[in-house]
C-alpha cells in the first residue's frame, strides 16, 4: 500500500525533521517497516531548511522518504506554493490513503486533496484540535468538522477523544484509537544513581520533576506552587524541570530547583530515571479534558512513580491508582499527593505499548480502509526523486 503522510514540522515542541520526534515520525516508520511505501510532505510555518530526507533505522527494513516545504511570506500567499508541491507529490506517488495529520488546517488540505486525486482520506486526532487558536479563525472551525465527518476514516489518539468527536459532531464514517507509543529502545528503568551523576543532580536529594510543555496552559504554576510549599517542611527535595517553554514564560530559579531547558528526546529517559517522582501537570480546558499525555507512558515504561492531574484520560489511566491523582490547579491537592508518593513510591504496574503495538492496529485499520493487503512495495517514481 503507498501512504502519504501530511503533517506540520514542527509539533509538541519538538521538529519532526530535526529531532526524529513523536507519533507523526514513529508510525509512518514502523508502517514502512511492515512494507508499506510512505513519503511525507511536512510544511513549516516558519522559515526552515526545505530538504528531503530518508529516515530509517539499521536495525529493521523500511525507510520514509520526508519532503519539507516552508510556508512562506504570511499565510494565504504561501497556501498555492503548498499545493502545487503536494499536488506534484500526489501525482507522482500515487497513494492510496492520505494520512492528514497535526491540525485542523492538514485534515481540510487532506480532504480537498484526496478527493481531487480520488485517493482515500484518513484524519488522525492526535488532539483536540478545536481548542488550537489557529482553529478560532473564522469559518475554519466549519471546514474542519467537515472535512472529519466525510473522510473515509478517523484515528484518535485517545477513546475520550474520539468518544466526544462521535457524539458531538456527530461522526459516523469508520474510527480506529491509535495510541502514541513508547520507544523501548529509549525508555526503559535505568540505574537512579548513575542517571543523576550524568545529569549532575544531587545524588543523596529527593528529586520529582517534569518533563514536558512549561507553560501556564498546562497548570505549571500549580507545580511550582506545592514545591514552595514542601520545599519548606523537606529541606531534602528538588525540583527537576526539562521542556519547551514560550519566549517569556517565568520560570521559578534557586538552589533546588535544576533547568534543564529543552533536553533531545534520546536524554529524557535518562532524566526520569533520576527522579524520585514524575508529575504531570494539565488544567481542566478545552484542551486538558481530552488530553493523553504521551509522557505519562514514557514515564510509566521507566518505572518511575508518577502524580498526575485528574483531568482528561489520566483518569481513566490511573483508575486503579486514586492516590497517583491530584486535583487539578490545587497546589495543596498536588503538595498532598507528592508527600503521599514520595512515601509509597508507586509505579503504576501498566504496560506502555510500543509503536509497533499501535502502528499494527493503524495498520490493520489502513487496509480496512483500502480494500487492500499489504505487498512488498515495488519501485515508484518518488523513489528516484532527487
Amino acid at each position: 500500500m503507498k501512504i502519504l503522510v501530511l503533517t506540520k514540522r514542527r509539533y509538541m515542541g519538538k521538529d519532526l525533521l530535526d529531532d526524529r520526534f513523536g507519533r507523526f515520525r514513529e508510525l509512518p516508520l514502523e508502517l514502512a517497516r511492515l512494507g508499506h511505501q510512505v513519503y511525507g510532505l511536512c510544511l513549516s510555518y516558519r522559515a526552515r531548511n526545505e530538504i528531503r530526507v530518508i529516515d530509517s533505522t539499521t536495525s529493521r527494513d523500511g525507510q520514509v522518504e520526508w519532503q519539507s516545504v516552508n510556508l512562506m511570506h504570511g499565510f494565504l500567499p504561501g497556501l498555492p506554493g503548498y499545493f502545487r508541491q503536494a499536488r506534484q507529490l500526489i501525482g507522482e506517488f500515487q497513494p492510496d490513503i492520505i494520512w492528514a495529520c497535526s491540525d485542523a488546517y492538514h485534515a481540510i488540505w487532506g480532504y480537498r486533496l484526496a478527493r481531487e486525486f480520488h485517493c482515500r482520506l484518513v484524519i488522525d486526532l492526535y488532539d483536540n484540535f478545536e481548542a488550537f487558536s489557529a482553529t478560532k479563525l473564522p469559518g475554519v472551525l466549519s471546514m474542519f468538522r467537515s472535512a472529519v465527518k466525510k473522510a473515509d476514516g478517523v484515528t484518535f489518539f485517545s477513546q475520550r477523544m474520539a468518544d466526544h468527536v462521535i457524539q458531538t459532531y456527530p461522526m459516523t464514517n469508520p474510527h480506529a484509537v491509535i495510541l502514541s507509543g513508547v520507544r523501548k529502545d529509549l525508555f526503559y528503568p535505568r540505574d537512579r544513581t548513575n542517571s543523576r551523576r550524568e545529569l549532575k543532580l544531587p545524588v543523596a536529594a529527593k528529586i520529582i520533576g517534569v518533563a514536558g510543555a512549561l507553560d501556564s496552559s498546562r497548570g505549571i504554576g500549580t507545580l511550582f506552587a506545592a514545591f514552595a510549599t514542601l520545599a519548606e517542611e523537606i529541606p531534602e527535595i528538588h525540583l527537576a524541570l526539562a521542556g519547551a517553554r514560550i519566549p517569556k514564560q517565568k520560570i521559578r530559579s534557586g538552589p533546588r530547583i535544576h533547568d534543564f531547558q529543552s533536553l533531545p528526546h534520546e536524554r529524557v529517559p535518562l532524566f526520569l530515571n533520576a527522579l524520585d517522582l514524575a508529575v504531570i501537570c494539565y488544567r481542566r480546558s478545552a484542551q486538558g479534558n481530552y488530553s493523553f499525555p504521551q509522557k505519562a507512558y514514557e514515564i510509566i515504561a521507566c518505572g518511575v512513580p508518577l502524580v498526575a492531574a485528574a483531568v482528561g484520560s489520566m483518569n481513566e489511566l490511573l483508575r486503579d491508582y486514586p492516590d497517583c491523582l491530584y486535583e487539578p490547579e490545587d497546589p495543596m491537592s498536588l503538595a498532598s499527593a507528592i508527600r503521599l508518593q514520595l512515601e509509597k513510591k508507586t509505579a503504576a504496574q501498566i504496560v506502555a505499548p510500543s509503536w509497533a503495538d499501535s502502528a499494527a492496529h493503524l495498520n490493520r485499520f489502513f487496509e480496512k480502509i483500502s480494500g487492500a493487503q499489504i505487498s512488498k512495495p515495488q519501485r515508484s517514481k518518488m523513489e528516484s526523486a532527487p
